[in-house]
């Protein structure tokens, strides 16, 4: 780690709150570095030469208006660290901006791989990423599994409803970034608005859940932490199973610049992952086409949306330039999956 402070990360500040608040925790000069693959907030490794901690917290330059992104983060992993889910143990929550100019947390370091590609898991073997995979089903059962009143997360979000304002919402995310026509995509979105499937009961969603939010390790390769909780909050778990069930879907694109695990050697096929997530839970899962699909949508408008900001220069980087590309794939995955059921 260099022991330069790297931008938003003011080391000298963070150490006088952590010996102010967690006295004896810190017991050498503190050195971080920003850790790569993070989407919106930033994410940061930070040691004292023999303890390792993460500090959580929105982009340079955010508004006001997200700061409770860290108060809810921090709030869902310091309700769920005492029960069987695996989140890091949370050590403080900063809403003073004086310190790092935004508000933050800090969390334990958890050791484990985060698997974003075919092409990382393919070392693991045939055997080892289908365990990894089902593990992964597994652990999702498990979250969804925690009474929400009784971790006290009660009045987390607002599950009814749930389905219609997040159609609403992503509707809205693409309405605010046409400019240009996009085939099927509003047949998409009217055929889910007009088959709405009714919800179960509600539970706490992670809202991102699929294998590169998750931390890998151990000799069994067991899931030692969910990450990124931005997205978390009460409402229907099945919009948790369509995610996972759209990325673990094989995109049919070579050298896309949004991959999935799907091809990698031994990974289970959506329809294993859907059976094993309903024969563990006990829910009813007939309506996961409209959950599959919906993820197709959401992720459309999504890819849709850096397209767009591509197209004004806003978004630099490798692999933007093929973005766009990509939406007429997701939304043809989107009308398949609801047609063929």
């Amino acid at each position: 780690m260099s022991p330069d402070h790297p931008p938003g990360l003011d080391l000298d500040r963070l150490r006088g709150l952590l010996d102010r608040e967690r006295p004896g925790l810190v017991t050498g000069p503190l050195s971080g570095r920003l850790i790569e693959g993070g989407r919106s907030n930033l994410t940061y490794a930070v040691t004292d030469g023999t303890a390792r901690w993460v500090v959580r917290r929105p982009p340079l330059g955010h508004v006001l208006a997200t700061a409770h992104d860290m108060k809810r983060e921090h709030r869902v992993i310091s309700a769920l660290h005492p029960t069987d889910v695996p989140v890091p143990r949370p050590v403080l929550l900063c809403e003073d901006e004086e310190v790092l100019g935004a508000p933050f947390y800090v969390m334990e370091f958890v050791e484990g791989t985060p698997y974003r590609t075919a092409e990382q898991l393919a070392p693991l073997g045939p055997e080892r990423t289908r365990a990894a995979v089902l593990n992964l089903v597994d652990t999702l059962v498990g979250l969804h599994a925690v009474d929400p009143a009784e971790a006290g997360l009660a009045d987390f979000g607002r599950p009814e409803g749930f389905l219609d304002r997040q159609l609403r919402r992503w509707a809205k995310q693409l309405d605010a970034s046409r400019n240009r026509d996009l085939a099927g995509i509003d047949e998409l979105h009217a055929t889910l608005g007009r088959e709405l499937p009714r919800s179960p009961a509600p539970t706490v969603v992670h809202g991102d859940y699929r294998l590169d939010n998750v931390l890998i390790g151990g000799d069994n390769d067991e899931i030692r932490a969910i990450l990124d909780w931005e997205m978390s909050t009460l409402g229907d778990p099945l919009t948790d199973l369509g995610l996972l069930a759209m990325y673990s879907s094989p995109l049919g694109m070579p050298d896309s610049p949004v991959s999935t695990t799907a091809q990698a050697p031994g990974h289970p096929a959506p329809a294993e992952l859907i059976e094993r997530y309903a024969a563990r839970s006990g829910r009813d899962v007939s309506a996961v086409a409209w959950y599959t699909a919906f993820a197709w949508f959401k992720l459309a408008v999504i890819l849709e949306g850096i397209h767009y900001r591509y197209t004004l220069g806003q978004t630099v980087g490798r692999g933007f330039d093929r973005i766009g590309d990509l939406v007429p794939v997701f939304i043809e995955h989107g009308l398949t999956t609801l047609q063929e059921g």
